[in-house]
């Protein structure tokens, strides 16, 4: 698609974060909400007089058998994404998937394999790489700035914000996994990014859950569900080594007796200087004259990551670019995520296989 027509956007899910992207492509006039469906149909209907949006559709399968749609936001839960998108790229069209890319690895697998044979374009938006002080990192580590960045720690850690206890985000089999699924996917894909994408070739990792399954440490994201259940950790670590012998550490937590602030957190470490991002701040760590030297990197005015993100998927859309957060970096991120499980479950490091077929 090259021409500069209106794209015609459905919008799967018309929860929390469906409603987001409901406001991201309102800002962005060359986009068209053509559609909203939910599986809890009044939801749908009143995200569609909310927004303005043209037709709310019974089901999802109805969306996508719709010609006159272009492409689709999957924002359901987790292991919907695989089955979504699956059919979404077989009926041509473009995706814009909600992370994670999917439940587990080989539902990643399956996305992979269809986004092959559609030719059409699958985004997954970590809207974190948008950050402007991101960029601004980004920028100077492809300058050289940081010379070769050979280790890296990552965080997002809360002391008492598990979602929804007792729904599906806390359930295995729907969810897929706790905070390091939900967050700490977040965070491997910001800081690959930031670090190069290095190629990972194993991983030894952890899990606990240790507040959750005594209804502890319950955030204010989603109402609990005292019925249900939860059987997901509520606190991961894992070190991630690569093919040029960097690492990665990775710490995130829904809950724990901690001092945290609920910001993601990045530290780079490389042999000419460093970079620190913190939520939306950030700074560049080096040492001239054997003194130490720390540039800030102050907090923009306005920073819309999601509007730039969506803007990328726009692009993409047009000219056929590869996203920046392709299939490929979804499936690195559950390649990396499965592979956390497994040594938890081993207590062994897992070695990452890269064979789709």
């Amino acid at each position: 698609m090259t021409d500069n027509k209106q794209i015609r956007i459905g919008i799967i899910g018309s929860g929390n974060i469906g409603n987001v992207h409901m406001e991201t492509f309102k800002a962005v006039p060359d986009f068209v909400l053509a559609g909203v469906t939910d599986v809890y149909l009044p939801l749908a209907q009143a995200r569609a007089k909310e927004h303005g949006i043209e037709r709310v559709y019974d089901n999802a399968d109805q969306m996508l058998a719709d010609a006159s749609i272009d492409a689709v936001v999957i924002a359901v839960s987790n292991e919907w994404h695989a089955p979504i998108a699956v059919q979404a790229l077989e009926t041509g069209k473009h995706v814009l998937l909600e992370k994670p890319m999917a439940i587990d690895l080989p539902s990643a697998k399956r996305i992979v394999e269809a986004e092959r044979k559609s030719g059409r374009i699958l985004m997954i938006p970590h809207q974190l790489r948008w950050d402007a002080v991101a960029l601004a990192i980004k920028e100077q580590t492809q300058k050289g700035a940081l010379g070769h960045i050979y280790h890296a720690k990552a965080t997002y850690l809360r002391r008492k914000g598990i979602p929804g206890w007792g729904t599906w985000f806390t359930q295995m089999d729907k969810s897929g996994g706790g905070p390091l699924i939900d967050l700490g996917v977040h965070m491997l894909d910001l800081t690959l990014y930031l670090m190069g994408n290095p190629k990972p070739v194993s991983v030894y990792g952890a899990t606990y859950s240790e507040f959750g399954p005594r209804k502890q440490g319950i955030g204010t994201w989603g109402a609990p569900n005292w019925n249900g259940h939860f059987d997901v950790e509520d606190f991961a670590t894992a070190l991630i080594k690569f093919e040029n012998g960097e690492t990665l550490s990775l710490d995130v937590s829904w809950a724990g007796l901690l001092e945290n602030d609920g910001l993601p957190s990045v530290q780079l470490l490389g042999t000419e200087g460093g970079a620190y991002l913190k939520g939306n701040k950030g700074k560049l760590l080096a040492e001239k004259f054997d003194r130490q030297v720390d540039i800030e990197l102050p907090a923009p005015d306005s920073d819309e990551p999601r509007v730039n993100m969506v803007k990328h998927f726009l692009h993409c859309i047009r000219t056929g670019q590869t996203p920046m957060t392709s299939v490929m970096t979804g499936y690195t991120n559950n390649l990396i995520l499965d592979a956390i499980y497994r040594s938890s479950q081993t207590g062994d490091e897992v070695k990452l296989n890269w064979n789709i077929e």
